[in-house]
């Protein structure tokens, strides 16, 4: 019995070493981004016409490839039960042409020409909750989102940099320790406003896949 004792012993500590060796689970992780952005009609629009300001119809976006990058962090600290927080640093860009369609604006109905649309946004931070699983993590996220914006048609273009909501759900399939697998929706929206041109009402969905390397 004492020799028997004297070896679980011995295995006790040799378990404990092996775990003590163990990698930690990664938390810090970058990942790469791409899929279908599908805006909404900009609504609520208003047109700055003449020192005036009208409003008009709705108008129709083009939904468009949507690509970019995330930086995020979860806090092992921050636990219930199997759910913990982290934060997130993302910025993807989208084409949302504005379609050459019938508008009607102050009251006329006429062909509106199309305009090339650029939308970047950006999430400086994006607050986190995950359910810690073995292979699968679902996950939610919201934030404020800085929405730059650029028209153009051919000859003369306009910024503008105004700010919104940038929310997401998801799930991650942890491939191994360092890589991961992820598809997201996102649900973005805001007030977006070319000064003495046009404001309008941006609301999209965007659906994406994705890569993540975890350190």
């Amino acid at each position: 019995m004492r020799h028997l004792r004297s070896r679980l012993g011995v295995c006790s500590v040799a378990m404990g070493i092996f775990c003590l060796t163990l990698p930690v689970q990664a938390e810090l992780y970058v990942a790469g981004q791409i899929g279908m952005h599908k805006p909404n009609d900009a609504s609520n629009p208003e047109f700055s016409v003449a020192g005036r300001t009208i409003g008009g119809s709705d108008l129709a976006l083009q939904s468009s490839l949507m690509y970019g990058a995330k930086v995020g962090y979860y806090f092992d600290q921050v636990k219930l039960g199997n759910f913990n927080l982290g934060v997130e640093t993302e910025v993807f860009n989208a084409t949302p042409h504005f379609k050459q369609q019938v508008a009607t604006i102050g009251g006329f109905t006429g062909t509106a020409e199309g305009v090339d649309n650029r939308v970047l946004t950006w999430a400086p931070v994006v607050a986190l909750v995950r359910y810690q699983g073995e292979l699968f993590e679902p996950y939610a996220g919201v934030g404020l989102g800085v929405f730059f914006s650029n028209l153009s048609d051919g000859t003369n273009s306009s910024s503008s940099t105004d700010v919104g909501l940038n929310t997401q759900v998801g799930t991650r399939y942890r491939v191994n320790q360092n890589l991961s697998l992820f598809t997201e929706w996102k649900y973005n929206y805001a007030n977006i406003s070319h000064t003495n041109i046009l404001s309008y009402t941006y609301n999209a969905h965007t659906i994406v896949g994705g890569i993540g390397y975890h350190f």
